[in-house]
């Protein structure tokens, strides 16, 4: 079995991504790691040239953002696929620059990768995630926030992501499908929302000209459904250790008289129906083989 592990990058280091211990959490995993990174304006390639010279199986594509893209986040696409079209594994493992791999569960995910390589059946692994937000020790849990996601396809199957996010499945259909996806029983520790508070307002004002919306005047953590949030009772990575003294966000707090948006009275509703029930309404651009 042949493992490659790959992702995209742009102005890394000044937008607050962890992407280097986002890398070295995947390294373990993989027989290659492919990392496309686009033009920056700070040292994000400097930093990973620097990683890939100690390390062989990291390569580096430098690519070019088609900066008038501005349709629901294809600039993603295209940067994606462009690093995955360069991997050569039976499996493509994707990971998001503020995404890391806990290192307890490395046993399992290669389990998970051999026990499913002979099934054709299996078109995908499908992570559970735990998104943290405003702070370490606090995730978001409503339905707004996938659950869960495939970050792995089988690297011999004609796909492509729409976004950054996901993929879909292009067989003898005139339209995509979602991938069939096994489970890997183990999270994904998301961070892309508890960096820095001024990292955060950075990164949106950056990123919402790929998705066509008007940026917020500001930014705040606070703004945001206490309802929503549960506590983190676990361990994090060890190689987070460093980045979340240094460059998380380690106060919240609620901002006073915050009104809900609409999305998040529905999104309250679902919770109660979600608890009622013992339903999940969050999205899933999967299809669970069982």
């Amino acid at each position: 079995m042949r493992v490659s592990g790959f992702t995209f990058l742009k102005n890394g280091t000044v937008l607050g991504f962890p992407y280097e211990q986002s890398l070295r959490s995947l390294l373990p995993l993989v027989d290659e790691l492919v990392v496309a990174v686009g033009p920056s304006s700070d040292d994000t390639l400097e930093r990973v040239r620097r990683l890939a010279a100690a390390e062989p199986r990291l390569r580096v594509i430098e690519t070019t953002w088609n900066e008038g893209m501005a349709s629901r986040g294809f600039v993603y696409s295209q940067q994606k696929m462009i690093a995955q079209f360069n991997c050569t594994g039976d499996w493509a493992f994707y990971l998001e620059g503020d995404e890391v791999i806990h290192e307890q569960d490395v046993p399992a995910i290669r389990a998970a990768l051999e026990r499913h390589l002979g099934d054709p059946r299996v078109e995908a692994l499908a992570f559970d995630y735990l998104h943290f937000y405003g702070r370490p020790d606090q995730l978001a849990i409503s339905p707004a926030w996938y659950r869960r996601e495939c970050r792995v396809i089988r690297n011999t199957i004609r796909s492509y992501a729409p976004d950054g996010q996901y993929w879909v499945v292009m067989d003898l259909r005139r339209t995509g499908r979602y991938p069939r996806a096994a489970l890997a029983g183990v999270p994904i520790y998301h961070y892309g929302h508890v960096r820095k508070r001024e990292r955060m307002a950075a990164k949106v004002r950056a990123t919402v000209k790929y998705w066509d919306v008007a940026p917020a005047e500001t930014f705040d953590y606070g703004n945001f459904d206490p309802q929503a949030l549960g506590p983190f009772t676990g361990t994090h990575p060890a190689i987070m250790r460093e980045w979340l003294a240094t460059e998380a966000e380690l106060e919240f707090a609620p901002v006073p008289g915050y009104r809900l948006s609409l999305r998040e009275k529905k999104h309250r509703w679902l919770m109660r129906l979600e608890r009622l029930l013992g339903a999940d309404f969050s999205k899933r651009h999967f299809t669970l083989v069982r």
